[in-house]
C-alpha cells in the first residue's frame, strides 16, 4: 500500500512539469527575465527618487515639487505633476509638465527656463473624476 502511494505521487509529479515553471497567464509569461532585471535596476524609482522631490531651474532656485507621475495609455511615463506654492495643500497649483523637459544635474531634477511665476501662469492640472 505504501509503495502504491509513492508511485501515484511520483506519477502525478511527472505528469505536471509545467507547474514548477514560470508563472503564466494564458500564453504570456508574467514578470521579467533575469537578464531584464539589470536594466530595471538602472532606472529611477518613482517612490524613492522622483515623488516628493524638489524641482529646480538652471539658476538652482527651487520652483516646485514632483507630486505625481502620469503613465500614458501607451504605458510610458509621459508627464510629471509639479506642485507650486500653497501651505499644507491649500492654494497649491498643480501643472503637468512633459518628462522630456526635465534633466538631472548633480542629483537634482532641473526644469530649464522654469520659474514659480511661469508655472503658476500655466493652466492647472486637475484629475478627471472617474
Amino acid at each position: 500500500m505504501k509503495r502504491a502511494k509513492i508511485l501515484i505521487v511520483a506519477g502525478l509529479a511527472l505528469m505536471m512539469p509545467g507547474v514548477v515553471g514560470a508563472q503564466v497567464a494564458g500564453s504570456t509569461v508574467v514578470g521579467i527575465a533575469a537578464a531584464e532585471l539589470r536594466e530595471v535596476t538602472m532606472g529611477w524609482s518613482a517612490k524613492k527618487q522622483v515623488l516628493g522631490q524638489p524641482v529646480y531651474n538652471e539658476k538652482n532656485e527651487k520652483i516646485g515639487t514632483i507630486d505625481d507621475i502620469i503613465v500614458s495609455p501607451t504605458k510610458s511615463v509621459s508627464y510629471a505633476i509639479v506642485g507650486v506654492g500653497g501651505f499644507l495643500g491649500v492654494g497649491k497649483h498643480d501643472v503637468a509638465i512633459p518628462v522630456s523637459q526635465f534633466t538631472e544635474t548633480e542629483g537634482n531634477l532641473v526644469l530649464a527656463g522654469g520659474s514659480r511665476d511661469a508655472i503658476k501662469a500655466m493652466p492647472p492640472f486637475e484629475y478627471p473624476s472617474r
